[in-house]
């Protein structure tokens, strides 16, 4: 019988919980997530039984951090490890904002920087994440202070969420990519806000949006 086993039913269910969640996602649950997905009646519940599993050595708890759960000993599974990813600045949600330079140097650059499961670097190769300013995104559980964690590419499919920029005013915006005819629709998640439209010309794809980390 291994230490998990010997835990009572809530706090081995909550455990089993956060190893599969990080397995299929490459980061850990929020508390909610953990709520929700294991009919616990209150965040404070939750939080109780994560402060035990910590005090018992299945995990640590980092308040500091987006997500703030790391695995530990026998709960790490399918060899997990975590790597860094530089948040590189903001991005708006709502209208466009100054976000970032044309080239991001992350190991020469002062940024700050999350921690996730090199997972999740393994699935889509290099990363670099940008907090979300603004509501427009918010039908699609991206809300203003989370995290997303964005794939650098030049192109995405029609209803793919990307960092766009806006060439000749060096403004970036986070919405949904539509190209009709000669412009570029980016379409907010958020029905109280209208979509820009764009020159297909004057926008370019600096990367697709793969996760998100939400604050707490």
């Amino acid at each position: 019988m291994t230490q998990k086993d010997k835990l009572p039913n809530r706090r081995q269910r909550i455990l089993e919980f956060i190893q599969d969640f990080v397995q299929d996602n490459g980061i850990p649950p929020t508390v909610r997530d953990i709520q929700k997905a294991c009919d616990i009646s209150s965040t404070s519940v939750v939080d109780y039984n994560l402060r035990l599993l910590d005090r018992d050595g299945f995990l640590n708890r980092r308040p500091d951090m987006a997500r703030g759960i790391e695995l530990l000993g026998e709960s790490v599974t399918h060899g997990i490890n975590s790597m860094r990813v530089p948040i590189v600045g903001s991005i708006a949600a709502g209208i466009p904002i100054p976000v970032f330079p044309n080239e991001i140097d992350s190991q020469n650059a002062d940024f700050d920087f999350i921690e996730i499961s090199s997972e999740i670097n393994k699935k889509y190769g290099s990363l670099f994440a940008l907090e979300v300013k603004g509501t427009s995104m918010i039908d699609a559980l991206i809300d203003d202070g989370d995290v997303v964690l964005v794939h650098p590419t030049p192109m995405v499919e029609d209803g793919e969420m990307a960092v766009a920029w806006i060439s000749g005013r060096d403004e970036a915006t986070l919405k949904k990519f539509y190209v009709e005819g000669d412009k570029v629709r980016l379409q907010p998640a958020n029905s109280a806000m209208s979509p820009i439209y764009c020159q297909a010309e004057d926008v370019e794809v600096r990367g697709k949006v793969v996760g998100v980390i939400r604050k707490f």
